[in-house]
């Protein structure tokens, strides 16, 4: 890994001359370019728009990327971009941000409070793209002067919230020849200037399932001339998720919880039909892909006991994210040349879902948190109507980026060797 030091970008690998101190250049382009960044925040959060509607997002988007002479383009269904920087000849980067908003009002007293009746950007998605949009003028600027030894993909991604945009950029070939991926997502719990990274799985697997269980139905008085469909379904209620906690390592953090319950209209009928719906989530990504056949067996055992039928539809969500650990060091190591030791911190599992984890199943990458509460201020929540960040995080977010981006970069060849083959000292 590139030995770094405090406050210091790596500069390719080349001598630190006035052409090549990027760290230099970069506070040259934050000094100009931060109001302007704020402003475009700030835009987008009074035009928040919901997944796969962001036509507005992507043209403003689209706009800032043409006028720093980049060649944006629009996924096929009208919203989000993908757009290259540097050269082709070396190894790809890429960055992504999440551009949509939440079905939530905007109750906060700001001159930029959201225009759109039941909207708004309550996740941060708007920090996300401003973050990822600095990041790629600053690396324009610098792949025009020939300091970019190799490829930046920016993902600006539709749709996290959905989910799904995630699969809509790979299917546009949105990680064709992508060595490695960078992401940030806003943490309200952390102060600005400090990053959040983690190994291994940060977010969860989401998942619905939804349970029909049908009998014949019949009198409360005589359930044992029928089939007692309301016992059966608690049976399944309660006996399902104890089961899956014993078929599964406990450390993938499988977990089933009902949200839903619904059987019978009246007290002395026993129904016909009941239902049961919930969300599995999970850290691990073996038992993520297990978890439905071991559903429908479980479900089908508890149903048989009681003489009733039950159906299982088992919603996909996402995947874990699942944080490469080289990727991760690159982040830790980009953030403490940017931030200092101290400021980069390990950020808590979240068992909330993010699509992201499309991307880290298919190439190695990391997902980091960024800090967006002021200093001093009490901690709160993401998908909240009040939510707001210190937009002091913007230009802390750039920095992060461009020192990962110019990190990764610089290690992608030994990036490329095996585990397996670096642990056995080859």
């Amino acid at each position: 890994m590139t030995q770094l030091h405090p406050g210091v970008i790596p500069s390719l690998e080349r001598p630190v001359t006035e052409a090549t101190d990027l760290s230099g250049h970069l506070e040259v382009f934050l000094d100009r370019h931060a109001d302007a960044l704020v402003g475009f925040r700030r835009d987008l959060h009074m035009h928040p728009e919901l997944g796969f509607t962001e036509y507005r997002t992507t043209a403003r988007l689209v706009e800032q990327l043409k006028e720093a002479g980049l060649e944006p383009r629009v996924l096929p269904k009208g919203t989000g971009v993908i757009c290259d920087i540097g050269p082709a000849d070396g190894p790809t980067i890429a960055l992504r941000a999440d551009i949509d908003a939440l079905p939530l009002p905007d109750e906060k007293d700001v001159s930029y409070a959201s225009t759109v009746p039941g909207i708004s950007h309550a996740c941060g998605h708007d920090v996300h793209t401003t973050v990822v949009l600095g990041a790629g003028l600053f690396l324009a600027e610098q792949a025009a002067k020939g300091l970019l030894p190799g490829r930046v993909r920016l993902l600006f991604q539709p749709a996290e919230e959905n989910p799904g945009g995630a699969l809509d950029v790979i299917a546009a070939g949105g990680l064709v020849g992508v060595d490695r991926i960078f992401g940030l997502h806003c943490e309200p719990r952390f102060e600005v200037g400090e990053l959040g990274v983690r190994p291994g799985p940060i977010t969860a697997a989401c998942d619905k399932v939804f349970v029909k269980v049908t009998g014949p139905g019949g009198h409360t008085a005589r359930p044992h001339l029928t089939a007692d469909l309301v016992y059966a379904l608690a049976k399944i209620v309660t006996e399902l998720p104890a089961a899956l906690s014993r078929r599964v390592d406990p450390r993938s953090s499988l977990s089933l919880v009902w949200g839903r319950m619904n059987a019978g209209s009246v007290a002395n009928a026993i129904p016909d039909q009941g239902l049961a719906e919930g969300t599995v989530r999970c850290l691990d990504d073996e038992a993520w892909h297990r978890a439905p056949d071991l559903m429908r067996s479980l479900l089908d055992s508890v149903a048989g006991a009681y003489d009733v039928e039950a159906s299982l539809e088992y919603v996909r969500g996402v995947p874990p994210t699942v944080n490469d650990s080289a990727s991760v060091q690159m982040f830790r190591d980009a953030g403490s040349a940017v931030l200092g030791h101290d400021k980069v911190v390990t950020a808590p599992q979240s068992l909330g879902g993010d699509d992201f984890g499309y991307y880290v199943e298919a190439v190695p990458g990391a997902y980091g948190r960024l800090g967006v509460r002021t200093p001093g201020m009490p901690e709160y929540d993401l998908h909240r109507g009040d939510f707001d960040v210190d937009e002091g995080c913007i230009p802390v977010g750039v920095r992060i980026l461009v020192s990962t981006v110019l990190t990764a970069l610089c290690d992608v060849p030994r990036a490329t060797v095996p585990d397996d083959l670096e642990s056995a000292g080859a």
